[in-house]
């Protein structure tokens, strides 16, 4: 039997037992800001239904967002902007994120559990676990957070741009998505280093 997303957490903690989660959301979209999300649940958290944020409808992460943050011991989330994913690229300005989410959390950690391949630069022993969102119950909330808080950031980037029906597609390159901007143009939540062959599209 493989482990659960709890057990395999809770066998980390026979080594590490302050373990923070952390996960992004909104690398590959042509608009808005890239999230991040970092978590420390207690060992006994029992989160029924968590899994890579990914895999759950939008109606279930909704639900989930607000156990996490209820059964948390503490979690933060936060973001880079357009004109840092610009200045910095989108891996570095991820990495910014998940960095400002991590030391946002305010409290001691043993370990910090990172989904991917890459680590952001903190002063915590961090372990990058490829597929962590389907393994570890920590990143799972975390990627949770991440996906909740952005698409409700780009919810409000709707009401204040509804020409793009960011509403619709969140950001990401849609065919819909694709059609507004060449009929309105890109605004200011436009990433234009992803838009460089829009032309061609």
């Amino acid at each position: 039997m493989p482990m659960t997303l709890a057990e395999f957490d809770n066998d980390i903690r026979t080594r590490f037992p302050v373990i923070a989660g952390v996960d992004e959301a909104g690398r590959g979209p042509l608009a808005g800001d890239v999230y991040a999300a970092a978590v420390i649940l207690p060992p006994d958290a029992c989160i029924e239904g968590i899994n890579d944020s990914k895999k759950l409808s939008p109606k279930k992460r909704e639900k989930l967002y607000d156990e996490i943050i209820e059964k948390a011991e503490a979690y933060c989330i936060a973001s880079a902007s357009v004109k840092e994913i610009e200045e910095l690229n989108i891996l570095n300005a991820a990495m910014l994120a998940m960095k400002r989410a991590i030391e946002g959390l305010q409290k001691e950690i043993d370990i910090v559990l990172v989904d991917g391949n890459k680590v952001p630069d903190v002063a915590f022993k961090t372990c990058p676990i490829v597929k962590g969102d389907a393994s570890s119950q920590s990143i799972a909330a975390a990627s949770i957070l991440a996906k909740v808080a952005r698409d409700r950031y780009m919810l409000e980037l709707d009401r204040l741009y509804p020409q793009y029906q960011f509403f619709k597609h969140k950001g990401y390159g849609t065919k819909l998505h694709y059609e507004m901007i060449k009929k309105y143009g890109i605004s200011k939540v436009h990433r234009p280093s992803f838009l460089k062959n829009l032309n061609e599209k």
